[in-house]
């Protein structure tokens, strides 16, 4: 999903900006990933920006459009990652003028799949 194009050093900062305010287990998991050049890439490429894209162009897609950019999207989140990507999602920082006419019901959807589309072996790690 190369529909939009934001810088990736902007928002590689956000993201660094961000794990540095995450709670204890997640910060050490995600700080550790994070220093590993292939992880990073990965992550940028395939999880924040289709994000970012999905914000930007949420606004002006129809209902259909949206979805389809949405199912397109097929990654899974641990937990540590979800928690880095919601605030760009709920208006933190970075993208704040992207994120002002995003409707609400698209914004839950965002956060929606952050939240859905965890494995289970993290879920069970943090209990």
């Amino acid at each position: 999903m190369k529909l939009f194009s934001f810088p990736a050093a902007a928002l590689e900062k956000a993201i660094h900006k961000r794990m540095l305010t995450l709670p204890a287990p997640h910060r050490e998991w995600f700080a550790e990933r994070w220093q590993q050049k292939p992880y990073k890439k990965a992550f940028v490429e395939n999880k924040a920006m289709p994000l970012v894209t999905l914000i930007a162009k949420g606004k002006t897609w129809d209902d259909a459009t949206f979805a389809e950019g949405l199912q397109e999207w097929d990654v899974t989140f641990y937990e540590a990652e979800a928690e880095v990507l919601r605030p760009l999602v709920q208006g933190d920082g970075l993208i704040q003028l992207m994120q002002k006419s995003l409707p609400a019901e698209r914004a839950q959807a965002l956060l929606d799949r952050l939240d859905a589309r965890r494995p289970v072996a993290a879920s069970a790690a943090t209990d």
